[in-house]
């Protein structure tokens, strides 16, 4: 990743403050007093601090999820663009299992088709033909997004920066390589319990989650971290968010992959159990 300036205050700050909401289980105030609300580069830079710390403490990247994919989304928060966060072992939430709240802040769930990377997107144009064929296949995701910045008051340079809003993430089956499944026409609904609560589809999601893929793939390779063979990447949300609370049962179903769910209870000392 880029260089990241020890003497920049305002990024050490701004991590710091993400740090301590995370540690201490208390959301804090946006960051965009110290970096601003549209300053990529500023963002970025406390996101890659945030990594360095996270990998120095043993912590195992295993891909990255890309946001902003709505239009109406980015419309909300004044921005033109997509953002992406990074994925760590630690992340990884097996499907079915259930979710101790004791670990979240503000937790909400979204529905997602990812790609698991069969060859590296480091070379070449990275064009649509060359995305598509390192996608190795495609499952249904669930997202739980949190942020650590109080009520969701986010900018783009709060979300960036607190890693894409990011906190775990469930991966379902079967795995379907793309020549049986093509992603933009893919719906989605997703229920808490039997109600639906968000609905949607691939063309939602950058005009098509392929789009979104490729999109990352140029941006990871500008930053000097592209995107690797046995990486996941979710690619974006294909319908609104919905708070999580104990008790619930979230389940998605995506035409074409099928069902991914995942359940909330309150007790922290359980852990997430299968």
């Amino acid at each position: 990743m880029n260089e990241i300036s020890p003497g920049d205050d305002a990024v050490a700050q701004a991590a710091q403050r993400l740090l301590r909401a995370a540690a201490d289980r208390v959301p804090c105030a946006p960051v965009r007093d110290l970096i601003g609300r549209d300053d990529v580069r500023a963002a970025y830079a406390v996101q890659e601090l945030l990594t360095a710390r996270r990998l120095a403490a043993g912590g195992r990247v295993t891909g990255r999820k890309i946001g902003l994919t709505s239009p109406a989304v980015q419309r909300q928060l004044g921005v033109d663009r997509p953002d992406f966060g990074v994925l760590f072992a630690d992340m990884s939430v097996a499907d079915g299992a259930s979710v101790p709240l004791g670990g979240l802040l503000q937790p909400k769930v979204e529905a997602e088709i990812a790609f698991v990377l069969g060859a590296d997107l480091a070379d070449g144009p990275l064009d649509d033909a060359q995305v598509r064929a390192a996608v190795a296949h495609a499952v249904p995701a669930l997202e739980i997004v949190d942020s650590r910045i109080a009520d969701w008051d986010i900018s783009f340079g709060d979300t960036v920066a607190d890693n894409g809003s990011s906190a775990l993430y469930v991966i379902g089956g079967p795995a379907k390589p793309l020549p049986e499944f093509e992603p933009v026409t893919a719906t989605m609904t997703l229920k808490r319990h039997d109600e639906t609560v968000s609905s949607g589809d691939g063309a939602a999601c950058l005009g098509d989650p392929l789009a979104a893929l490729g999109w990352l793939a140029r941006t990871a390779r500008d930053v000097g971290d592209p995107l690797r063979a046995g990486q996941v990447v979710l690619s974006g949300a294909l319908g609104p968010m919905v708070p999580a609370a104990a008790g619930d049962v979230f389940t998605a179903d995506i035409s074409g992959l099928g069902p991914v769910s995942v359940r909330f209870h309150d007790s922290a000392s359980e852990g997430a159990t299968a």
